[in-house]
């Protein structure tokens, strides 16, 4: 018999959540910008922050 090797992953998972929420939240995004970022997050970090080091 082989053994059944179950992993979880759900740190990484819940870390890419709460960096999604923080930009919504950080950015003031609207509803379909913030459903927008569950895909291009870090664009909308990176607008905001570089336009703040400059």
């Amino acid at each position: 018999m082989e053994k059944i090797r179950i992993e979880q992953h759900s740190f990484v998972g819940s870390l890419w959540f709460a960096a999604w929420l923080f930009t919504i939240g950080f950015l003031h995004l609207s509803f379909w910008k913030g459903v927008l970022a569950l895909v291009v997050w870090p664009y909308y970090l990176g607008a905001a922050l570089s336009s703040v080091l400059h």
